[in-house]
């Protein structure tokens, strides 16, 4: 599966959002698994979305058909666009699906990990940090991917912002030294997306 993550300075916040309900054309697309995304809750002028797709054949096929014809409506509404594309390699607890259903916020978490601890960050992402979230009562599902370059995206679906919050307060910092993850990472960036559910495809 591939996973795409846009992340956008919205200027009009209106406009864009009425151009994100015209993504609903999605529905159809030969491949097209699911979309979903919100507003950052630390920052209102940010937007992010997360669309997923069988294979990268099928999301290239859809970029040079029918990308541009459902972009057109979101045109001028935002002043910068990151796209980052991420294979999965395996679930944040068991049964990854990629819907959006019975989850209030997503926390999306990018790593760039040293070229030599890729091996050992991939590990402790197995092995402390997916039993540790998996075991936190409001986290409903989640996925972890790779891109090219030692890049990494942790995306986990939480039920609600106040189970999230106990997670990081109660057990990030532990985990954190648990897993060596200072020496692992070169560079991290991450939020918490409020979902806007008129956003879902």
């Amino acid at each position: 599966m591939l996973v795409k993550w846009i992340r956008c300075t919205v200027g009009d916040r209106r406009g864009f959002e009425r151009g994100q309900r015209k993504w609903a054309g999605l529905l159809g697309e030969p491949g097209f698994r699911g979309q979903g995304g919100g507003w950052s809750r630390g920052r209102p002028d940010i937007a992010h979305v997360f669309a997923f797709w069988e294979s990268r054949a099928f999301y290239d096929s859809f970029m040079a058909r029918s990308h541009d014809r459902l972009h057109a409506a979101q045109v001028g509404t935002y002043k910068d666009i990151q796209v980052k594309l991420f294979d999965y390699r395996f679930d944040v607890k068991t049964g990854f699906e990629p819907r959006f259903t019975g989850v209030d916020v997503v926390r999306v978490a990018h790593c760039r990990v040293h070229e030599e601890r890729v091996e050992h960050y991939a590990l402790m992402q197995e092995k402390v940090w997916n039993p540790a979230m998996a075991g936190s009562p409001g986290m409903v599902r989640g996925l972890f991917g790779e891109a090219p370059g030692h890049e990494f995206l942790v995306l986990s679906m939480w039920d609600s912002a106040a189970e999230y919050g106990k997670y990081r307060a109660e057990r990030v910092e532990r985990l954190t030294l648990r897993a060596q993850t200072a020496t692992d990472v070169a560079a991290l960036t991450g939020d918490i997306v409020q979902l806007e559910p008129s956003w879902t495809v």
